[in-house]
């Protein structure tokens, strides 16, 4: 019965998702908006623990839903055979743009995230701000002058 009423919940947000994107005008498909409505519901137990059991459902059945992918690729075969390297390409070149952008975004995102070694710790005082005092060891002594050689 949990699962039942999670894909209620399901479908309801989609539901919504398509109503707002096709009402405002949206560049969005209404399943997105639907979706975001969903992460944002998910913060309620009374709509996450119904969906938990739905996608569980839904999750333990995922093979059967390739199904129809693949009969669509056998139906549609000709044009897979006219299109297939072309396609094959786009799938790599697709992948590899979004292994990039992923890793760039991981790197700036550490690189933003990890403190500079030679940076004061947050809090610190400012060594060069007016009005404080810094505590400055003394100076070296001077080193003694070299004898002249013989």
């Amino acid at each position: 019965m949990n699962s039942l009423r999670g894909l209620g919940w399901l479908l309801v947000f989609q539901s919504l998702g398509e109503l707002l994107s096709r009402g405002l005008s949206l560049p969005f498909p209404g399943p997105v908006v639907g979706m975001m409505l969903l992460l944002m519901a998910l913060r309620w137990e009374v709509v996450r623990e119904p969906v938990s059991a739905c996608a569980d459902y839904l999750l333990s059945h995922l093979s059967l839903l390739f199904v129809p992918v693949g009969v669509g690729v056998m139906t549609h075969l000709s044009i897979v055979s006219e299109y297939g390297g072309r396609m094959l390409v786009v799938l790599v070149v697709s992948t590899l743009v979004g292994l990039a952008v992923t890793a760039l975004l991981l790197n700036h995102l550490w690189r933003r995230s990890t403190p500079d070694p030679g940076a004061p710790e947050p809090g610190a005082p400012d060594p060069g701000a007016p009005g404080t005092s810094v505590h400055k060891p003394p100076p070296a002594p001077p080193a003694p002058p070299a004898r002249p050689e013989r």
